[in-house]
């Protein structure tokens, strides 16, 4: 393996949606590719077929393609190594299954579902951990099958598995790259099947197989894979083959330390799309599941360049990862504090457009779409949306009249005083010079100085007219974004529409 390219995989089965646990497996081996100018495949194992469900396969590319993990290599980009999907595979998994059955490390078994559930209680009963009871390995291979007996089958027709024989008192040993030696003993190991009846192999057979063909230098994968390991090893062995380099990635747990699960919230990278989380955003947090730079570092914020630069399999923790979303929506309103206004309103445009589809406005729909406009809410709005659609829905007073006011806020800021002072005030905002936050600023405090009212006696209630809520950016600039014509119309529909709350 030494002076090899380093080839990594990402080989997911299509059942569904991308989990976030799966999105970090490729992320990772996507990283430690780049990170060593080699590359990242993506490998379909479609092998279950009743498990297959439609569209599952682009689904997935799609998904990872998004995160910026495109493949060097997949069933829609193509490759010198491929098919990449397992199910146009069988030819070859046939041919090396008929060897090991040749050179006596397999053997056909015919036992029925019946017999083994009937033997897996029966061990279970009598303490001992479950395996196959070896009724149809062959004499010659240690067993008490007669040979004739099982050609007998072969030549009826009879429905049939091939297991691996797994040696007797034997260790089987390698060396992890995060969690380094590890070693099981051939005891605990059960004859595994190769080939099911229906003439597909099961996962730990073709994937040895295409591992091997397709010249991986390292596995990286979850450590849910671990107890599989011998099986996976004893099979390089027997088939004369160098294993690549693995390395168990920790499990994602939720904040009780339990694992992962729809249980407990969104698992599928897809739900996380829909609720708005970008990409950026995303990749840096499933980034941080188990991997860190180092002691001494405070970085949090990565783009997907800078984890190709400073990713090492060496960082990779053994414990389990806390997947808490309160870290996931920080890092979102990072990437948003920072992101370019022109990226944000390839966004937000199309949304506000839908939005303006739905419902009438009276501010000019030309300016409102335009780049000056959005640019200007986007500033004002930055710190306070957590996602970028928010920026059309949190801040929909931007582009449409408000349509209520907040009661608990017109119960605490309206006073009997509050229309005559709007009214008093209105003709000064109408009368400016310039329509801009520090002219309004400073209209404001010399109208309210002289009454003897501080300037919250106003500023209340001009931000209740004009977004119909009590929070939001600095009402000056607010007002100027809006423009004079907007604010002096919404100031008069709140003073015919609002009334002094019932003492």
């Amino acid at each position: 393996m030494v002076g090899k390219r380093v080839r990594t995989r990402f080989a997911p089965s299509p059942t569904g949606y991308l989990h976030v646990g799966g999105l970090r497996t490729a992320l990772y081996n996507y990283l430690f590719a780049k990170k060593m100018d080699g590359d990242f495949i993506v490998r379909i194992e479609d092998t279950d077929q009743s498990r297959k469900v439609a569209d599952a396969q682009e689904n997935l590319i799609k998904t990872l393609e998004w995160a910026g993990l495109v493949p060097d290599e997949s069933p829609v980009h193509g490759g010198d190594f491929g098919p990449y999907l397992q199910s146009e595979r069988l030819d070859i998994y046939k041919k090396y299954c008929e060897q090991l059955l040749e050179e006596g490390y397999a053997y056909h078994c015919f036992a029925t579902s019946e017999e083994l559930e009937e033997n897996r209680q029966l061990q279970i009963k009598q303490g001992l951990q479950p395996k196959y009871n070896r009724k149809w390995l062959p004499e010659e291979m240690g067993g008490s099958m007669p040979r004739c007996e099982i050609q007998k089958k072969i030549d009826e027709g009879a429905p049939s598995v091939v297991r691996m024989k797994v040696p007797d008192y034997v260790s089987v040993w390698f060396e992890d790259v995060i969690r380094g030696p590890i070693e099981f003993d051939s005891a605990t190991i059960d004859d595994q099947v190769l080939m099911k009846s229906d003439g597909f192999p099961t996962y730990h057979f073709a994937s040895v197989i295409d591992d091997h063909l397709m010249e991986f230098t390292h596995i990286i994968r979850g450590e849910e894979w671990l107890p599989s390991m011998p099986k996976h090893l004893l099979l390089y062995e027997f088939l004369g083959w160098e294993p690549p380099k693995y390395a168990h990635l920790p499990l994602l747990l939720n904040p009780d330390r339990s694992k992962l699960s729809k249980r407990q919230g969104d698992v599928s990278v897809e739900d996380y799309i829909r609720k708005g989380y970008s990409s950026e955003a995303i990749v840096n947090f499933v980034a941080l599941l188990g991997w860190n730079q180092g002691e001494g570092c405070e970085q949090e914020v990565y783009s997907l360049q800078e984890l190709t630069e400073k990713f090492s399999l060496e960082r990779v923790g053994k414990a389990g990862s806390i997947f808490t979303i309160d870290k996931l929506n920080w890092l979102e309103k990072q990437y948003i504090k920072s992101r370019p206004a022109e990226d944000i309103i390839r966004v937000i445009r199309p949304l506000l457009i839908s939005e303006l589809e739905k419902k009438e406005t009276l501010l000019d729909r030309p300016t409102i779409t335009g780049d000056r406009y959005l640019e200007d809410v986007i500033e004002l709005m930055r710190e306070r949306v957590g996602f970028e659609h928010e920026f059309v829905t949190f801040s929909s007073y931007f582009f449409f009249e408000p349509e209520e006011y907040e009661e608990a806020a017109v119960q605490k800021r309206w006073t009997p005083d509050t229309k005559s002072l709007l009214s008093e005030f209105l003709p000064v905002l109408e009368s400016m010079p310039d329509f801009t936050a520090e002219a309004i600023e400073a209209a404001l405090k010399e109208f309210v100085a002289p009454k003897g009212l501080k300037a919250a006696a106003l500023i209340h209630p001009l931000r209740i007219v004009s977004s119909g809520v009590s929070f939001g950016p600095s009402l000056y600039h607010m007002l100027e974004v809006l423009g004079r014509e907007a604010v002096v119309r919404r100031i008069q529909k709140g003073m015919a529409i609002i009334t002094v709350p019932q003492q």
